[in-house]
This record gives C-alpha cells, sequence and structure tokens, in this order.
C-alpha cells in the first residue's frame, strides 16, 4: 500500500481542484480570453501562494506579448508589455522546448527579461507552455522575489494551462466568426457605397473608417502610389479626428508604405520617433506612434497601402498584418470596382463634354467662344475653383484666351504675361508635360501676383498639343490651402486632348471662314473693277459713239433719206447694246450701292423686277460695304428666282436692323419647293452671309410660297 496523504497536501489538492472547476466553469460559459487569462492567473497565484502570475503569448518572430498578470507586489511583467526573447529567460526555454521550465538563480543569465528580473528581484521563476492546436501559443510564468518556489510549480501551473489552452481556442473560434461577421458587414457597407456610384474619396473614407474600427485601432490610413515614386494620402481616419493629409504626397522614406513598395508584403514601424522624412514628421505630429500596413493589389498592380496606427507606446499586436492582409484583399476589388465606375463616368462626362463643344464649333461659333466654352467643360470635369486657356506668344509671353470660375471673374481674357521661372506655364513650356505649383506664396512675377490677388493657391497645367506644336496650356486653379488632387495632372491631360481637337477644329475653322471672306471679298473686288471699267471704258466709248451717229444721222440731207434711215437703225442698235451693257454691269456690281447706298440700290432693283415688290427698308445709315454687298445680292437673287421658277405675283422685302444685326427677309407668294442644291443660287448666297458671320434660313413649302431669311452681323 502506498502512503497515504497528508492533511495539507489534500488541502491542497482541494484547493487546486476548486480553482480549476471555477476556471472551467468560466470557459463552459464562454467568457472572453482575456477574462479567463486574467481569472487563471489570480486563482493560481491564490492556489500556489505565489506573489506574480502571469499569462503571455508567443508572438511573430522572436517576442513575447503579456496579456495577464496578477500580483501583489511591483514587477516588470505589466499587462500589454512586450519582451524581446533573448537570453536564456523561462519563457525563452519553454518557447524552445516546448515543456515546462524553471530558473531558481538568474544571477549570471543574459538577456533582457532576466536583467530586469534581477532588477524587480523576481529572480526565481517557473513556467509551462500554452498549447493550442498542437502549437506553443504562449507560456504561463510565475515567480517569486524572497521565498523559493513550490515544489513541482512549474507540473502545477501545466495543470492550469489545459484550461488556458481550451478558452483561447473557444476564444478564437468566436473571435474568427465574430472577425468574419464583422468583415463581411464592413466589406457589404463599402460595396453598397460603390454600387450606389459614390465618389471614390467617399468610398476611401469609408474603407478607412471601417478597417480602424474592425481591427480595432486608434486611426487608419489609405494610400496610393504616384508613378514618380511619391505616395498620396486619399483617406484617413483617427479617433480624435483631424487628419488632414488627406490629397497630400509624400515621399516614401520613414514610411510603412515605404517598406511594402519595397517587399510587396505587409510592413510595420514600431516607432516613428527615429523615422526620418516628412511623412514621418507628420505622423509624429498626429501622435502617432506606429503603424502596420499591408499592400492593396488591384488587376495585379501594387496599387497602395491599408494601413493602422496606433498612439500608444505598446505596439500593434501581431495579429494586425494577416487581419488587414485578408482585409486589403477584398477593398482591392472594391477599389477596382470604384475606379472602374469613376472610369465609366469620367468617359460619359468627357464625350457629353465633347459633344457640346463639337456642336459649338460645327455651328461656326467664334474661336473666342470655343475656347471660353472648352475651358468651362475642364473646370467643371476636373472640379476645380477655376480654369484657364492661355496660349503662347512667339516672344516668350502667354495671352489669356479662355477663362471660367466658380466665383466672380478671373482674370481677362486677352490679357498677357510674361512666362517666369517657377511657374506652371514655365515648366509646361520648358518640358511639354504637365506641372503644378503648390503654393503661389513664394512664385515670383506678374500672373503669380494676380493668382494671389484673385485668392487662388495652387495650380496645375497640362500642354495643348495642336498640330504637333505647342500651342498652349490648359490650367486647372483651387483657392484651398489642400492642394489639387494627385489624379489631377492625369485627368487634365485626358482632356487636354480634346481641347487640342476643339482648338484645331475652330481654328480650322476660322481659317476656312477667313479664306472664304477673303475670296468673296476679292471677287466683289473683281466685280466692282469690272464694272468700273466697263462704265469708265466701253460703256462711255459707246456711248461717245452713239452720239457721233446721232450727229450724223441728223447731218444727213433730206434726199439721202435711205441712208439717213441705215444710220438711224445703227444708232438705235448701238443704244440696245449699250443697255444690256449697263444690265450687265448693274449685275456685275451696280454703281448706285457704291454711290447711294442699299435703299437707293433695293429701290432700282424693285422697279427693274417684272414682278410687283412692296419695299420696307429700315436703314437710315451707311451699313458696313460687306454687308450691304451680301443684303443687295439676296436680293436680287431671291428676285431673280421669284421671276424665273416660282410663278410668283407679289414679292415682299423687309430690312430692317436689330442689335447689331442686319435682317433680311424676301417673301413671295409662289410655288414653292425652292432647293439649293437644284443651282438657284441659294448656295453662293449661303456662302457668302456665313463668310462675314452671317446666316441664311430658306422656308419653301411646296404650294406655299418661298421665305427666304438672312442675318448679317454689323461687326463682321
Amino acid at each position: 500500500m502506498g502512503s497515504r496523504p497528508k492533511p495539507a497536501e489534500l488541502g491542497l489538492l482541494a484547493e487546486e481542484q476548486a480553482a480549476l472547476r471555477r476556471v472551467a466553469t468560466f470557459v463552459a460559459q464562454g467568457a472572453p480570453a482575456n477574462e479567463v487569462f486574467a481569472a487563471v492567473a489570480g486563482e493560481v497565484a491564490q492556489v500556489m501562494h505565489l506573489p506574480m502570475v502571469a499569462v503571455c503569448r508567443y508572438d511573430d518572430g522572436n517576442t513575447l506579448t503579456v496579456l495577464a498578470e496578477h500580483s501583489d507586489r511591483p514587477h516588470v511583467l505589466q499587462r500589454g508589455t512586450r519582451w524581446p526573447l533573448d537570453g536564456q529567460s523561462v519563457v525563452g526555454r519553454v518557447k524552445r522546448t516546448g515543456r515546462p521550465a524553471r530558473i531558481e538563480d538568474y544571477t549570471d543569465i543574459p538577456g533582457t527579461l532576466a536583467s530586469e528580473a534581477r532588477k524587480a528581484g523576481h529572480e526565481r521563476t517557473a513556467g509551462a507552455p500554452i498549447v493550442v492546436a498542437g502549437r506553443v501559443w504562449g507560456v504561463m510564468v510565475a515567480s517569486s522575489p524572497d521565498a523559493p518556489l513550490p515544489d513541482r510549480a512549474e507540473t502545477r501551473l501545466a495543470e492550469f494551462t489545459e484550461l488556458v489552452a481550451a478558452a483561447i481556442s473557444n476564444s478564437e473560434a468566436r473571435e474568427s466568426l465574430s472577425q468574419l461577421a464583422e468583415e463581411q458587414a464592413a466589406l457589404r457597407r463599402v460595396a453598397t457605397l460603390v454600387a450606389q456610384g459614390a465618389p471614390p474619396s467617399d468610398v476611401f473614407a469609408a474603407v478607412s473608417v471601417e478597417v480602424a474600427q474592425l481591427v480595432p485601432a486608434e486611426g487608419a490610413a489609405l494610400t496610393r502610389f504616384e508613378g514618380d515614386g511619391t505616395v498620396t494620402a486619399l483617406s484617413g481616419w483617427t479617433s480624435a479626428g483631424g487628419y488632414a493629409y488627406v490629397g497630400r504626397r509624400f515621399d516614401l522614406e520613414g514610411t510603412v508604405s515605404g517598406l511594402i513598395f519595397e517587399t510587396r508584403r505587409p510592413g510595420r514601424i514600431d516607432n516613428y520617433d527615429e523615422a526620418p522624412g516628412v511623412a514621418a514628421a507628420a505622423a509624429r505630429e498626429m501622435g502617432w506612434r506606429s503603424s502596420v500596413g499591408s499592400p492593396i493589389t488591384v488587376e495585379g498592380r501594387l496599387w497602395g497601402v491599408l494601413a493602422v496606427i496606433s498612439k500608444s507606446d505598446q505596439p500593434l499586436p501581431a495579429k494586425t498584418e494577416q487581419r488587414l492582409a485578408d482585409f486589403a484583399e477584398h477593398v482591392a476589388t472594391a477599389i477596382a470596382n470604384a475606379e472602374n465606375r469613376e472610369q465609366l463616368t469620367r468617359l460619359a462626362e468627357e464625350q457629353a463634354a465633347l459633344r457640346r463643344v463639337a456642336t459649338l464649333v460645327a455651328g461656326g461659333a467664334p474661336p473666342t467662344e470655343v475656347f471660353d466654352e472648352v475651358i468651362a467643360e475642364v473646370g467643371r470635369l476636373v472640379g476645380s475653383d477655376a480654369a484657364l486657356l492661355l496660349r503662347y506668344e512667339p516672344d516668350e509671353t502667354f495671352t489669356v484666351v479662355g477663362g471660367w470660375s466658380t466665383s466672380g471673374p478671373g482674370l481677362s481674357v486677352g490679357a498677357r504675361f510674361p512666362v517666369v521661372p517657377g511657374t506652371a506655364a514655365q515648366r509646361v513650356f520648358e518640358t511639354r508635360q504637365p506641372a503644378r505649383v503648390g503654393s503661389y506664396s513664394d512664385v515670383a512675377g506678374p500672373s503669380a501676383a494676380a493668382a494671389r490677388e484673385l485668392g487662388w493657391q495652387s495650380s496645375v497645367g497640362a500642354p495643348v498639343i495642336v498640330d504637333g506644336r505647342l500651342w498652349g496650356m490648359a490650367m486647372v486653379l483651387s483657392k484651398s490651402s489642400q492642394p489639387l488632387p494627385a489624379d489631377t495632372e492625369g485627368r487634365l491631360t485626358e482632356f487636354t486632348e480634346l481641347v487640342a481637337t476643339a482648338i484645331a477644329n475652330a481654328e480650322s475653322r476660322a481659317e476656312l471662314d477667313a479664306s472664304r471672306a477673303r475670296i468673296v471679298a476679292t471677287a466683289d473686288a473683281t466685280r466692282q473693277r469690272i464694272e468700273r471699267d466697263l462704265h469708265d471704258g466701253a460703256q462711255q466709248q459707246l456711248v461717245s459713239l452713239a452720239l457721233e451717229l446721232r450727229a450724223a444721222e441728223a447731218a444727213v440731207p433730206p434726199e439721202l433719206a435711205e441712208h439717213r434711215a441705215e444710220l438711224a437703225r445703227a444708232v438705235d442698235g448701238l443704244t440696245s447694246v449699250l443697255d444690256d451693257l449697263r444690265e450687265i454691269a448693274l449685275g456685275i456690281h451696280p454703281a448706285i450701292l457704291a454711290e447711294g447706298g442699299l435703299g437707293p440700290a433695293l429701290k432700282t432693283l424693285a422697279r427693274r423686277s417684272p414682278i410687283p415688290v412692296r419695299l420696307d427698308v429700315d436703314a437710315k445709315a451707311r451699313l458696313p460695304e460687306p454687308v450691304e454687298v451680301a443684303a443687295y445680292y439676296v436680293v436680287a437673287e431671291a428676285l431673280t428666282n421669284a421671276a424665273k421658277y416660282a410663278r410668283a405675283s407679289l414679292v415682299d422685302v423687309t430690312v430692317e436692323v436689330r442689335s447689331r444685326t442686319v435682317h433680311v427677309i424676301v417673301c413671295d407668294d409662289g410655288e414653292g419647293g425652292a432647293d439649293p442644291a437644284r443651282g438657284t443660287g441659294l448656295v453662293g448666297l449661303k456662302d457668302r452671309a456665313e463668310a462675314i458671320g452671317g446666316a441664311l434660313s430658306l422656308q419653301s413649302p411646296l404650294g406655299s410660297g418661298t421665305a427666304l431669311s438672312v442675318e448679317l452681323p454689323l461687326d463682321a
């Protein structure tokens, strides 16, 4: 028979069993793991009469985190602290061997924890592994500063670690399900925003909020890598509010984004105190102590970083990288969807803008009107406070040829400025690449001074290339202290291609109009010269010849009646030829138009018309010569057509001046059906009117007469 346990041993066993039952009940009730850890530490300390007991977790890497502790005096293993597993401490031995261990004397043992234990007097230490799912998850450690450790202390600790392991397994399973549910709910909220067509900025802001609450963390940020080796803060959130860096670009130095850019894997910065660079300084200004980030890969490319931050002295938990990586995969899908939707929306907006500009160009609008409309479309599409269209001049200056603003007037169209170093105009001029000015406060020159006066703080410009040459620059400006979005250069560049097309079309139209005007003017000058030559040459000679023949006829003796009759017939024939020549000259360019103006010239046309004409001319003063000539030929052609084709009995001609425009209306009561394609001279009239900026319209339904209307600008 074996020896019977002593009463003291029975009492100790009973205490341990009672403590185990209490902890087991706690675990079975599904208590959170952190509460189980605290309860176990307290029960072990009480049952084993130890001054300090701690439950710790081994982190990824060679570190240890204290999750719970119970002590009746000061010690180093405070909850939440993190320790390196260097040297030969008990916790290090337990991790390496997976078995209980104890150390009675730390005097000659190296390592950080051993050193701190000696300082605190906790040199007698025992530990037992916490094994979860076959892996050494953590350790329960106990120490005594002034009394020997109980016999089998490490073995007795191991009995409790089994319950701790069960609590951890249950808690991790519940946490996993809860985490999955939370992630799915967060992703649904983000996806709903995308599906509703929310702008990417709203989607990015939602992602920052959701990930900070999921981890949880005191803040979060979403950044995007740029082609120039920088990173842009697209959104951010902190529990205290006040994230002020949205839209700002940073160099990668000293950032978790920089680490991820190099490795393409999750990374962390445990302390920003010594981190170099502007971004790290900004982090310190917001009170950030550490951060963890995970890469966001969109359609196979490294797009950006999803990061969370902590203001605590303790680093973020070791599992943060994995949680972020899991969420970042889903975030990438939302970003891809949001970007695709934005691209489709942007394409639709740009196409609509292009159609509006193309319609304006096709309608014959003057270049100044086209330029104003083009730059207004640019400003609205980019979402800026103002926009300018600038044209480079040969003398290293630029001229404002179009402007738009959301509030009040901007730079006046026609204003001219020198191309000064430091301005966007100078950078674009030299590089033919987009450029931005982050602040006008330190930029010299008249254009920068004008920008400051108007409250513009920053700008982005992109070159306008027309037919392979640098024509000018499209520029958007902001009054905000925040810089224009990082994608402004890209958006502006995309639209300047449309701007260049509109400008090329407008210039081609202007050149065509100018060419047509020159042709019409040359033809009119030629007509006038021919009419003058006929009047001063052939007509005068024929008149002199007719007078001489009349004189010869009068001098013929009465007995030569037959000769007198022959001379009379010659004079009549010559007079008929002279009348025909006058008719031709009148059709080429009526002298009365140049001498008396439009009113007398139209009265002459009306008198000579074979169809009755009711004439109403409201033009008291002389009109510009191109306008008078165009109006005269409109009426002349309309009267000719009415007489030849319309079988009309009456023609009404009205000429009036309204709002710097001459309106000429010719209506007849004929058969209608006039068609410019049949060669009735209407095409020539249309060209003549449009050559001076006018417009012609025709209404000629069959059986209902014809109405010809022409508008001619007086400033042509």
